[in-house]
């Protein structure tokens, strides 16, 4: 074996061809469970499967998830990383909660990161295939909002389209260390761009808010465009606080059902 190849022979060794296969990168498949285990433990959490204070056992979640210990470890730690667990003192980890100024200020630093990467954006310029792609983007954002009510397949259409305009908007920086920390600052469950959507989703005035939330995504693009740097920066601030309004109304009346992961917040 050569650097993970296995060589065959098919003919006498003085005259053979090596006909060469790849064996399976363990590392890669590791990864790969760790990151289904992450997910499916995030889900677990966030439906209250697994409430909060709850100590989580690693022969437990073996069972429950059906897999070895070594994924469901490395889960554990990205989870504990991101802050949805918290570190025991005699090892291991438990649920932890979140208090509102701790989901605000998670909303706050996501706002910063963003209006950042609009500022650099905007100095730096993108490409315009790039700002092409923005655009229909929220062209088909404003095709939902034509409708007078959403249901909740439009809110939950709203909800992926949201997150990949915001994701153009992270790529358009050019820096992959912003975008590791957008990313980073977005993994709160509370902290998305599209964290609290759902609070509105059952309101009369659901549109309304998300109209709003529009007008601002066009305005950024077009400073963005533009190079209008502080003016994008600004506005990509000031469009956080959308999210900062949605949690005060998720908190008068917390809807578990509606909003995944509720629970976890402490008033």
């Amino acid at each position: 074996m050569f650097g993970g190849l296995i060589i065959f022979f098919k003919k006498p060794l003085m005259s053979a061809k090596p006909v060469f296969v790849q064996e399976p990168d363990a590392a890669e498949e590791g990864g790969s469970q760790a990151v289904k285990a992450q997910q499916r433990l995030r889900e677990l959490i966030l439906a209250g499967d697994l409430p909060a204070g709850t100590r989580i056992a690693e022969l437990t979640l073996v069972e429950r998830l059906g897999m070895s210990r070594t994924p469901i470890r490395a889960a554990l730690m990205r989870l504990g990383q991101e802050g949805l667990l918290e570190a025991l003192s005699g090892g291991g980890y438990a649920v932890r909660t979140f208090s509102e100024r701790e989901v605000a200020d998670a909303i706050e630093l996501r706002g910063t990161l963003e209006g950042l990467a609009a500022r650099l954006a905007a100095e730096r310029g993108v490409r315009p295939g790039l700002l092409k792609e923005a655009s229909t983007c929220l062209d088909q954002i404003d095709v939902l909002l034509r409708q007078e009510a959403l249901g909740d397949e439009g809110f939950s259409a709203y909800v992926r389209l949201n997150g990949r305009f915001h994701k153009m908007l992270s790529e358009m920086a050019s820096s992959e260390v912003l975008a590791r920390e957008i990313e980073r600052a977005s993994s709160m469950p509370f902290a998305s761009p599209s964290g609290f959507v759902g609070v509105q989703a059952h309101k009369p005035d659901a549109r309304d808010m998300l109209v709003v939330a529009q007008h601002q995504h066009r305005q950024v693009l077009d400073a963005i465009a533009m190079r209008e740097a502080g003016r994008a920066e600004a506005l990509m601030r000031e469009h956080s606080r959308l999210a900062r309004h949605n949690l005060g109304l998720a908190l008068q009346n917390p809807q578990p059902s509606v909003m995944p992961g509720m629970q976890l917040i402490r008033s």
